[in-house]
């Protein structure tokens, strides 16, 4: 898939990022930059560092050496958080909450909208992912698809420049994956900048820009969609798509 991009400048630029435990690197040296607009799909085998990739992103992992921006600038987690949506595997809604008021806490907190201009904000956004009857009730009231879209709807709502997707399909059932990777392909239609670790190399050939893989925490490739699927580099990315592709 290719779209125009906007702008000059990248919206994420990472430069020689590293990140360890202890002694155990999970990040190594990773260069690589998404352009304001584009998809990027992140993957590679279990461990090799995918999620901690995007996570460094927000400032939920933070890194021994190297630097991050987003859309020019290096900043510090809190300003950096507020500049990038996250959706998680989990959901990470609250459960004491409604819909709405999932929606409508961090506008209000955070953004310091009214009460009345977040739940406006909220309301649109829940028609957008197909929840707009679902606004009243409570997370455990909902399928995990729809939960999954409460949560984008959620970081939606805090007006990100970047939306980061860690693995949002491994907890869904199958039949349930489908409605889900739809509203993602309609935010990349919607010139959305993302990256997103996912397994589901169907999607990625669907709305992916870019494709990266990753092996033992280093960056192995970095190419675009079609080159990627056609003629991918390395041996382990063509074990992984034969597995999956095959499957």
């Amino acid at each position: 898939m290719s779209r125009p991009l906007s702008g000059d400048r990248p919206a994420i630029e990472r430069d020689a990022v590293s990140k360890s435990y202890g002694s155990f690197a999970v990040l190594k040296g990773c260069t690589t930059q998404v352009a304001r607009g584009e998809v990027v799909v992140v993957c590679g085998p279990s461990g090799s560092g995918k999620s901690t990739l995007i996570k460094t992103v927000n400032a939920l992992e933070p890194v021994q050496s190297g630097t991050i921006r987003v859309n020019g600038l290096q900043v510090a987690p809190r300003r950096l958080r507020a500049r990038t949506g996250m959706v998680f595997q989990h959901f990470e809604l609250f459960p004491h909450l409604s819909v709405l008021g999932n929606l409508c806490l961090a506008q209000q907190k955070v953004l310091g909208r009214s009460a009345a201009g977040a739940e406006r904000t909220a309301r649109a956004l829940l028609e957008r992912v197909g929840l707009a009857a679902q606004a009243e009730k409570h997370p455990a009231q909902l399928s995990g698809g729809q939960q999954q879209r409460v949560a984008i709807a959620r970081a939606l709502a805090m007006n990100p420049e970047v939306m980061l997707f860690d693995e949002p399909t491994s907890a869904l059932d199958p039949e349930m994956v489908g409605e889900l990777l739809d509203v993602m392909a309609e935010l990349a239609r919607d010139g959305m900048t993302m990256m997103v670790v996912t397994h589901e190399m169907g999607f990625a050939r669907k709305v992916a820009d870019r494709v990266i893989f990753m092996d033992q925490g280093e960056i192995v490739e970095d190419a675009p969609c079609a080159a990627f699927f056609e003629t991918p580099r390395s041996e382990r990315a063509r074990a992984l798509l034969s597995r999956i592709l095959h499957h």
